[in-house]
């Protein structure tokens, strides 16, 4: 282990007689972006706020660096939490706001400022200083939670759907100067989300949570490309889950491809078409009442378009079939 891993042992979270998280194990690697990722109850925010501090754990320890943290409070932890809806004070500048912590700890005035200016130019608001939170967006109000988390200095950022209140175009803005930033500043994030398409731009792992365990953790594109169970291809999206006398077998929807009917080919009716821009979506039914997708490729599509109803054949190449094990 290196001396700045995360790892759970055996974690669980009850609230009464509801486990929220059921005895995980896993290993964060040091200057590694994971995101925790899951629908709503699966758990994820739970075992973030263990990490934190913020929740006792039930049973089970978490590790840093080698050292128990389990029962230490938040701010001896060597962990920040960056929250959801930001937190910050309103009376406060952005500055004072970034220095709160220090001055907190006894930091005097002229070196907790010239530490919150450092962030601040880390974050590129330093224009901003003196302004009060309601002056600005929603960007930046994030910025600055993100500047206040990280003047501690912490081995690990968690951070808990910090792109959630944001507008779509800034929140593909914000996805890269997260990661721009963790690449900067050589530590680990752990990040939670229930969007698929946030964690894979993201995450260099991956913890799909469900039901309060771990479904499947690894490799972004591993998780994305294999997925193990039916939970796991239909959650990631982009998969057809398809049922076959050998089994049950993830598809990508766009290694499906659409001809007339032919000898060879799946034989389906096309139930329903939708412009996406590069791509068209076109959802059919085959045997069993069962509902396939293929992204078609716009251009190519247009050539040969489909109407609901129409009679189709649908192909895909077996290596492209992947067989489930739940």
């Amino acid at each position: 282990m290196s001396k700045q891993d995360l790892e759970l042992v055996s974690v669980s979270k009850r609230y009464g007689r509801t486990t929220a998280v059921d005895a995980i194990n896993y290993h964060f690697k040091s200057e590694s972006y994971t995101c925790l990722l899951g629908p709503s109850g699966c758990g994820k925010s739970s075992t973030l706020r263990m990490i934190a501090g913020h929740e006792s754990v039930s049973d089970g320890a978490i590790l840093l660096a080698g050292r128990n943290i389990s029962n230490l409070p938040p701010a001896q932890r060597g962990t920040a939490m960056m929250f959801q809806n930001y937190a910050l004070f309103p009376h406060l500048s952005v500055l004072d706001n970034v220095a709160f912590s220090l001055k907190m700890k006894g930091v005097d005035t002229v070196k907790r400022h010239a530490q919150a200016r450092e962030m601040l130019d880390l974050v590129d608001l330093t224009d901003l200083a003196e302004r009060l939170p309601d002056q600005l967006s929603g960007g930046q109000q994030q910025r600055v939670a993100l500047a206040r988390a990280l003047i501690t200095r912490p081995q690990v950022l968690l951070l808990d759907e910090p792109l959630s209140a944001l507008d779509p175009f800034l929140r593909v803005r914000m996805r890269a100067e997260l990661r721009k930033l963790q690449k900067e500043l050589g530590i680990s994030f752990i990040h939670v989300t229930h969007g698929q398409d946030e964690a894979l731009a993201l995450a260099d792992e991956i913890i799909v949570m469900n039901n309060a365990v771990i479904e499947q953790a690894g490799p972004a594109r591993d998780v994305f490309n294999s997925p193990k169970t039916q939970f796991v291809a239909q959650f990631m999206g982009g998969h057809n889950v398809i049922a076959l006398p050998a089994g049950h077998f993830a598809v990508r929807a766009d290694a499906v491809s659409v001809t007339e009917p032919s000898k060879g080919a799946v034989e389906g009716q096309v139930i329903a078409v939708e412009y996406q821009g590069t791509h068209v979506s076109l959802s059919a039914r085959i045997a069993g009442d069962q509902e396939v997708l293929a992204l078609i490729p716009d251009s190519k599509f247009y050539n040969n378009p489909h109407h609901p109803g129409d009679r189709i054949g649908l192909h895909w190449d077996a290596n492209n079939q992947h067989e489930l094990t739940a």
